[in-house]
């Protein structure tokens, strides 16, 4: 359900109907029913305007108690130190409570995908201007980025011209569950930088995200994680 309703929201390409096969139900009647009584909307309805607040509650707690369960144990041998060029980015902000967000990844993957800016050939970059759990929801700040040196056509949306910058930066790979990223945020953080010696500039981390849930399973998603350093 989980991979089915990322697929309604965010991959317009697939039909109800082939979305409903790959959830393995065997007809598209049967996937409705089952999706209305988990999300309090049709697939079709989902797909036009996304209530997100019945799927943070289905998903929320179960995400939560897996990622406890099934949390990697970094180590100092998984951080690996790059020099990163820089990368001239487009951007769209998200500001505000976190279970809004999926309605900007929504426009964000809409706009980007008007523009030609495939995730194939343009990266794919969130900055993170606040905790993942700031004290109020209306302090959640995110940047959705995508890399290009194109001239940039707003097309209607709030879209800034911004600059990744270049230099030194503490690396880290994250395989699986790459939408709770802050454990791996953490221990860059409060763990491998006071033992380094380094020291972390002034811009915020952000990661790279290589390959995508649902275009791949969960379990094989990859991000980067970078913590920029002096």
């Amino acid at each position: 359900m989980k991979r089915a309703s990322y697929g309604l929201a965010y991959r317009d390409a697939q039909s109800v109907t082939d979305i409903a096969m790959d959830a393995g139900y065997d007809a598209p009647d049967a996937f409705a029913r089952a999706f209305r009584q988990r999300f309090g909307q049709s697939p079709s309805s989902f797909r036009k305007s996304p209530d997100w607040e019945p799927w943070f509650a289905a998903f929320g707690p179960l995400d939560n108690a897996r990622s406890k369960l099934m949390q990697k144990t970094f180590t100092t041998d998984d951080v690996k130190i790059r020099d990163v060029p820089p990368t001239p980015v487009a951007i769209m902000e998200h500001r505000g409570d976190p279970a809004t967000l999926g309605a900007t990844i929504q426009r964000f993957i809409a706009w980007r995908k008007a523009a030609g800016l495939h995730p194939k050939t343009s990266p794919t970059f969130n900055v993170w201007r606040s905790e993942r759990r700031p004290a109020s929801p209306a302090d959640y700040s995110v940047d959705l980025c995508v890399g290009t040196d194109q001239p940039i056509e707003a097309n209607g949306e709030q879209i800034k011209v911004g600059e990744i910058p270049g230099g030194r930066c503490a690396v880290l790979r994250v395989v699986g569950n790459t939408d709770n990223l802050e454990p791996a945020a953490l221990y860059l953080y409060r763990d491998w930088l006071p033992a380094s010696g380094e020291e972390a500039r002034d811009f915020p981390i952000y990661c790279q995200r290589l390959s995508f849930f649902p275009e791949v399973p969960e379990h094989e998603a990859v991000a980067e994680l970078f913590l920029p350093l002096k």
